[in-house]
């Protein structure tokens, strides 16, 4: 496969662009020659793996985070089609939160990455379409690889994104989530599952899942299948700071779905619209890029994935 890596310099808090010769060698004696660009601005890893799947790469690869991924996926679509639905998604994790990686088992060593690069094994993945209302109220589209989620999610991503992640992933969400949880209060919410009758629910936050952590190791929906064709769907209703203070284990470890107050199911679309006149802000893999109203639907197989 031809290779193309579309590198976050920013990524592990500005260690990937300074050591970027040093990882470029290790990546090239274990896969050979390649080519790849770096990331200067929001969406740039978009344009940039779009630009190299029509140049005829084949294999691109995101070296970054969880947002790094996003962007990178959002650049094998275009008008609701794969540009190349033979072409390969791969991972070199360098991010904060990791959540994408989790839900493979995935480890952060650059060997373990250099050897799913150099691997031909792929494996089909869903992928999430995401119509929402953007920060200026225009209709905007978004795909995802991992998790759609809103709430208190979206304000935890303000607060995470505005500050330095030099603490790591799981510290800086948890710090993100108590700044924004001593400020939310449950927003209530209309959504439609599939062709279900509409509901009204007090939200805290509701996952549109695909993978299985959000939030630097939230193990949110822990039976989601990346490649089932189904969304996991987790709703938590009256979850307070002191809830996730008392019932953080639960939380990380997936037990959490056992308690009050959280709720699953399973569909293949979900719309939601605030309830309550109130602004609802949207999470997309860690990224805040604006609010409900928003449908969501998944695209089962939509693309390959390099494991």
């Amino acid at each position: 496969m031809r290779h193309f890596l579309v590198v976050n310099p920013g990524s592990a808090n500005g260690d990937t662009g300074r050591r970027w010769p040093e990882l470029a060698a290790a990546i090239a004696r274990g896969i050979g020659a390649f080519e790849h660009a770096f990331t200067e601005g929001p969406m740039d890893g978009a344009r940039i793996a779009t630009r190299a799947l029509e140049d005829g790469f084949d294999c691109i690869a995101a070296v970054g985070g969880d947002g790094t991924i996003n962007e990178v996926v959002n650049g094998f679509f275009r008008d609701g089609r794969a540009i190349n639905p033979k072409a390969a998604l791969a991972v070199v994790p360098r991010g904060t939160g990791g959540d994408f990686r989790k839900t493979f088992n995935w480890d952060t060593t650059l060997e373990s990455a250099v050897a799913r690069l150099a691997s031909p094994s792929t494996r089909p993945m869903d992928v999430g379409l995401l119509e929402f209302t953007d920060p200026q109220g225009r209709k905007a589209t978004r795909y995802f690889a991992n998790i759609c989620s809103f709430g208190v999610s979206g304000l935890v991503d303000q607060e995470v994104n505005k500050r330095s992640k030099a603490l790591g992933g799981r510290l800086s969400f948890l710090l993100g989530s108590t700044r924004a949880l001593l400020r939310y209060k449950d927003r209530r919410v209309r959504f439609v599952a599939d062709d279900r009758p509409a509901e009204e629910v007090d939200v805290t936050t509701l996952a549109v899942a695909n993978g299985r952590y959000f939030g630097g190791g939230m193990k949110v929906a822990p039976d989601a299948d990346p490649s089932d064709g189904l969304f996991d769907v987790t709703l938590w209703s009256g979850y307070t700071l002191m809830d996730f203070a008392f019932k953080s284990r639960a939380i990380y470890d997936g037990t959490h779905v056992n308690f009050a107050g959280t709720r699953r199911l399973r569909c293949t679309t979900l719309s939601a619209e605030p309830a309550d006149g109130r602004e609802v802000l949207l999470d997309v893999d860690g990224e805040q890029p604006g609010r409900l109203p928003c449908r969501m639907s998944i695209l089962p197989s939509a693309m390959r994935l390099k494991t």
